[in-house]
């Protein structure tokens, strides 16, 4: 989840070129309830990246809040460019599993996910 088109769209393909389905949304709020549907659906999702702050919208602090709501063990991941943020500096206290500083390289990402998630198959980054 991030507001920013770009950043979300360069996340996206990120993710599927590391073999990975890929859902996006542009804030928390359509974050949470993507990930309810896919919860109801029988296709939970195996993690969450969500961006900390969003203009004009739920961002990830109160988005995490509400997706552990509905799963509490789920697997999640804070990112954001304010790396001053209390919620960067202690992102476990807030809910998430790991972070991710913007702006971030893909084996930055695909080393979050295989912390994350270790039965995904990520093939290696050239």
């Amino acid at each position: 989840m991030d507001d920013e088109e770009l950043v979300r769209n360069v996340a996206r393909e990120m993710i599927a070129a590391l073999g990975h389905e890929v859902v996006s949304a542009e804030d928390g709020a359509m974050a949470v309830e993507l990930f309810r549907q896919a919860r109801e659906a029988g296709t939970p999702f195996d993690l969450v990246i969500l961006d900390l702050t969003v203009k004009g919208g739920m961002g990830g602090e109160e988005a995490i809040r509400r997706i552990r709501d509905i799963t509490p063990a789920v697997k999640s991941v804070v990112s954001s460019g304010y790396s001053d943020s209390p919620v960067i500096a202690d992102y476990r206290a807030y809910g998430f599993s790991a972070v991710l500083n913007k702006p971030y390289r893909v084996g930055a990402l695909q080393n979050c996910i295989q912390v994350l998630v270790p039965q995904s198959i990520v093939p290696e980054v050239p």
